[in-house]
């Protein structure tokens, strides 16, 4: 690789050719690229070596900001004892998973799992490497392996001074049999990961090298508009193409089942021909649909007699007979939208019998899968060109129908027998998309006349994900996944029960950032406070008790309230609020210090929050996660709703769907408190935390618990 021509990468000038269909590996940001260069030593899976002595870490995950590519290089090179300086990343084709038999595991990156599911495996392959270049550079010295040393890409034999370079051993390594077993290294010994370390793709970032999808640009490529069905299930009915004679530019309408799509010579073309075609929609059986019909769904399910439970410790029922206080509260969220700063595109090009796909993504395996079946191909016919993402948050996980970009995109491709690229408008993306599901939490808990908690009942109704994505498994009304922080719930209450009414809408829903812990997180935290305040107790030092055979949660709330000095008074006109939701094999807490606004909306001032991850890989990268997860969790807790009418999403953009403005962040204090012993996620668990933690200090401030979000729309008629 260090032999290719140097390119004109700017985003803006980016030009992709026909060059790229035989390459296998495409590298991360060094477009374009085809495989590694014939001078170049594979020397297992993951591990490419140059005469050079560069090191290429062949990753099976999306980058969309979170920091993925360089920890799991990180992992790599720390076991190969690797010169960090000198590390590179490529993507690695879905094809290649498949002809190499799944070596690369699962390459779909969602629910935190970039580094706590593949940790093991690219350990291994760093490890295995190393052993390999050093016992043939043994080989080479004419010396037991034993006497050598293999440190910063380099492999010394101490005795005679003696030095060679991994690519000095690279292809003589790479014809020997990779070891059965490897010893891996004690994290407390590691160099390389664990220390706070620069992201491989910031640089260039800086410099906007990197293309994003919707930068990509192809020979005689063609752009593409939609109009998609406003109503879930509907299907196009009819449409007059004549309305567009006029325009320029336009290349083909192309009507699909449930949409229509215009292509013209430019995108800003293509936009305005397809707004202007008049369509006729059927809109079947969900036309009337309101949120005030799904909320009446919806309560109809907190106030049914009986549902199935998938928790029932001790009595619940004779418990709160004899409670000498009982509390009861109903909490309700809405549907969410994932509203990416990229929207949703693809572009498409067949070549021959190769179909070659650029999309972001989470999942270049489903994107492979999607457009074989929207092609009627092979999938091995099928090229994915992997790119960075601007976002995902679960929106392009490829799962239940998140691919409908990349088949639309395939389907227009097909019909206009050109390169096309498709983009979604924002009013698309966020009336289109896969939601945070709606959902509603009925509680009752039991005081005994000491204030201790004798007994729990939880009924959620909600909407399950299973329901879009995977409706076959859904099997008498349960859906255990929906009740997580509940089910698993830390708190150690000797009398709990947890059932579930499930209440599936026509709208659909998918996994969005922290998927279920989301809602749950915030339903169970703040109706915790509500409970220390019927009590008549601190809610940190309530939350310390009952989290006495819960070590890993008690750390991190212990962490947050020491940096937040909780118990010291706070100035004038300023309140606390604290949670702790643990989830994807993490622990984190939060404490949100608040004043409020003249209308009685909360300003947040400053979130502390920390995070358990087992192991820290790049401590710098989870800093970064979970400052991001705080404005996400703040923009979704303040403002973010999606409502319906008439079977139609009503936002459309960030006028009515606002994300945090700047002027509005809050100082933001991390600590990553790594316990070790176990491997934990980071992207997702950072953000159920902020909402109860936000919410509870406007319990602290007012006196009336927030029951409903978004909380500056908390009066809303919106469940």
């Amino acid at each position: 690789m260090n032999d290719m021509p140097k390119l004109d990468l700017s985003r803006r000038s980016f030009l992709l050719t026909s060059s790229l269909v035989s390459g296998t590996f495409v590298l991360g940001f060094h477009f374009p690229a085809a495989a590694a260069a014939a001078q170049d030593t594979e020397v297992n899976a993951w591990v490419v070596i140059s005469p050079d002595n560069s090191v290429v870490v062949r990753v099976a995950h999306s980058e969309m900001g979170q920091g993925s590519m360089t920890a799991l290089a990180m992992l790599v090179a720390e076991e190969l004892n690797a010169d960090w300086s000198t590390v590179r990343t490529e993507f690695v084709d879905p094809r290649e998973n498949i002809k190499r038999n799944k070596v690369y595991g699962g390459m779909a990156t969602v629910g935190s799992r970039a580094v706590r599911s593949s940790h093991q495996y690219l350990r291994n392959a760093g490890a295995g490497a190393r052993e390999m270049l050093v016992a043939a550079a043994a080989q080479r010295l004419k010396v037991p392996a034993t006497e050598l040393v293999a440190a910063n890409s380099t492999i010394t034999h101490a005795a005679s001074k003696r030095t060679l370079t991994y690519g000095d051993v690279a292809a003589a390594a790479a014809k020997l049999t990779p070891p059965a077993k490897v010893e891996l290294k004690d994290p407390a010994t590691w160099t390389i990961a664990g220390k706070p370390t620069k992201r491989l793709d910031i640089a260039d970032k800086v410099h906007a090298k990197p293309v994003y999808a919707i930068d990509v640009m192809l020979p005689d490529m063609v752009h593409a508009a939609i109009v998609q069905s406003p109503v879930f299930g509907g299907k196009l009915k009819s449409h007059d193409e004549t309305a567009i004679k006029n325009h320029k530019g336009i290349v083909q309408v192309v009507p699909l089942e449930d949409a229509i799509a215009v292509v013209a010579d430019s995108y800003w073309a293509a936009q305005r021909a397809v707004k202007a075609i008049p369509v006729t929609w059927d809109d079947g059986a969900n036309g009337k649909v309101s949120s005030a019909s799904i909320a009446e769904f919806i309560n109809s399910g907190l106030n049914q007699p009986e549902a199935p439970a998938t928790r029932n410790d001790g009595d619940v029922k004779a418990s709160l007979a004899k409670a000498a206080k009982v509390i009861e509260a109903t909490y309700r969220v809405p549907f969410l939208s994932h509203a990416p700063m990229e929207t949703q595109n693809a572009t498409v090009r067949f070549s021959g019998d190769i179909v070659e796909v650029w999309a972001p993504t989470q999942n270049t395996e489903s994107v492979m899968s999607a457009a074989a079946q929207a092609a009627g191909v092979d999938p091995l016919k099928v090229v994915v060109h992997p790119t960075f993402s601007g976002g995902g948050f679960g929106r392009r996980g490829g799962g239940g129908g998140t691919t409908d970009y990349i088949e639309q995109a395939t389907k227009i491709a097909k019909a206009v027998g050109k390169p096309v690229k498709l983009i979604w408008s924002r009013e698309e993306d966020i009336q289109h998309d896969y939601y945070r599901p709606i959902s509603a939490a009925k509680f009752t808990a039991g005081l005994d006349a000491q204030g201790n908690i004798v007994a729990w009942n939880t009924r959620i109704a909600g909407q399950t994900i299973l329901s879009t994505s995977a409706p076959k498994a859904i099997k008498d009304n349960m859906d255990a996944g929906f009740l997580v922080a509940f089910t698993d719930n830390p708190y150690a209450v000797e009398n709990v029960k947890v059932d579930y009414a499930m209440r599936n809408t026509h709208v659909h829903v998918g996994y969005w950032r922290s998927v279920n812990h989301s809602q749950n997180g915030y339903f169970r935290e703040c109706f915790f406070d509500e409970v220390a305040k019927a009590a008549g107790q601190d809610p940190y030092e309530m939350r310390r008790k009952y989290l006495a055979k819960a070590p890993k949660q008690l750390a991190v709330l212990d962490t947050v309230a020491k940096a937040a000095e909780w118990g010291k008074p706070l100035p004038k006109g300023m309140w606390r609020g604290i949670a702790q939701v643990d989830g994807y094999d993490s622990f984190v807490a939060a404490v949100a210090e608040i004043s409020l606004n003249p209308d009685g909306s909360p300003k947040v001032h400053r979130i502390v929050t920390a995070i358990d991850p087992g192991y820290a890989v790049n401590p710098d990268s989870i800093k970064g996660q979970m400052e991001g997860a705080v404005v996400w969790a703040m923009s979704a807790a303040l403002y973010d709703e999606i409502t319906i009418k008439d079977g139609r999403v009503e936002q459309g953009n960030f006028d009515t769907y606002p994300v945090l403005r700047m002027h509005e962040m809050p100082i933001v204090d991390v600590h990553v408190v790594p316990s070790g012993g176990f491997w934990g996620g980071v992207g997702e668990p950072g953000a159920p935390p902020v909402a109860p933690a936000i919410a509870n200090a406007m319990l602290a401030a007012t006196g009336k618990p927030i029951r409903s979000l978004p909380i500056v729309r908390r009066n809303a008629a919106t469940v």
